[in-house]
């Protein structure tokens, strides 16, 4: 199995724990909050190659 296959597995797996621990709205936060606030903490040029990377993988 690759390694981006065991991190998908590990976070589903984590996501799985929250809900169960975490009321709903918690579990959302994390979840959309996380992935939010490591983007805005890249410096500009970072952000750009970080677009231009998907937008490459998406075949565009």
């Amino acid at each position: 199995m690759s390694t981006q296959g065991k991190i998908a597995i590990g976070g589903v797996a984590v996501g799985l724990l929250l809900l169960y621990w975490l009321p709903f709205w918690a579990v959302l936060l994390i979840v959309f909050g996380v992935p939010a606030v490591a983007y805005l903490t890249l410096d500009p040029s970072q952000r750009k190659r970080l677009r231009r990377v998907s937008r490459k993988e998406l075949g565009r």
